[in-house]
């Protein structure tokens, strides 16, 4: 079983007991939802769909190219602003330049290299995503469609170079990329975001809530209302208070 496989297994038992409730409510996704999708990407995974035959032959597939794409866009489809989204978009075309050029720049030799060039790639795309996106939401489609875009690249360069060639997207190693850059942009966006917010003081309580519900005044019938009149006697009231302190 690859890494992609793992990762999508395990976050998906997370979905399932409600631990990434509050990640998802953040991306605009449902529990039920998030386990569609990953079912899809999983049963997906061993689906491709032949486009074409030929000098170069194109397949897609449907777990690591097509479900993830669309939920790519529709995560960044329901962004907050235009800002956000156009974040996710750069991030998304930064992410696929980036990795489109690291195949050019080193040549990944079986043997001499630590780690997976595969798996390098979605390392790679899911901080340069977040570097870009910030947010959770821009920072998911930003890895996710950044790794789709290189095999994009990958076939545009064979097809104008007349390579013979055969071009799975989203296949075979892609998959695990596209899951290990999902994984890696959305967990720096939830750890950075909380140290960020926890810097700034966290949430502000709401104190006004707090002394409309325990101020003992407002039982007495006071007549005063609002935030200036809150706690504070009704007209009148004081001063009958001090005539009958003093009989």
């Amino acid at each position: 079983m690859t890494v992609g496989l793992v990762l999508l297994l395990g976050v998906s038992i997370l979905v399932f007991l409600g631990l990434t409730h509050r990640v998802l409510d953040r991306m605009h996704l449902t529990d039920r939802q998030a386990l569609v999708a990953l079912g899809l990407m999983l049963v997906g995974s061993f689906v491709d769909i032949p486009v074409y035959r030929g000098v170069q032959s194109v397949s897609i597939n449907l777990g690591g190219a097509v479900v993830p794409v669309v939920l790519g866009i529709y995560v960044l489809a329901r962004a907050d602003t235009p800002l956000e989204r156009g974040r996710g978009v750069l991030g998304a075309i930064i992410t696929g330049i980036a990795l489109f050029a690291l195949t050019k720049l080193f040549t990944f030799e079986e043997g001499r290299v630590i780690l997976d060039p595969l798996y390098a790639f979605g390392l790679v795309a899911g901080v340069i995503a977040y570097l870009a996106g910030r947010s959770r939401r821009a920072a998911f489609a930003g890895a996710v469609l950044g790794v789709v875009l290189l095999d994009v690249a990958h076939l545009v360069e064979v097809t104008v170079r007349h390579i013979p060639a055969t071009v799975h997207v989203g296949g075979a190693g892609i998959f695990d990329a596209v899951v290990i850059a999902a994984v890696i942009a959305v967990g720096l966006a939830e750890v950075f975001g909380e140290v960020m917010e926890r810097a700034q003081g966290g949430p502000v309580p709401n104190i006004q809530r707090d002394v409309r519900v325990d101020s003992p005044v407002r039982d007495k019938g006071s007549g005063a209302s609002g935030p200036e009149g809150e706690g504070r006697p009704a007209q009148g009231e004081g001063a009958r208070r001090d005539g009958n302190d003093g009989a």
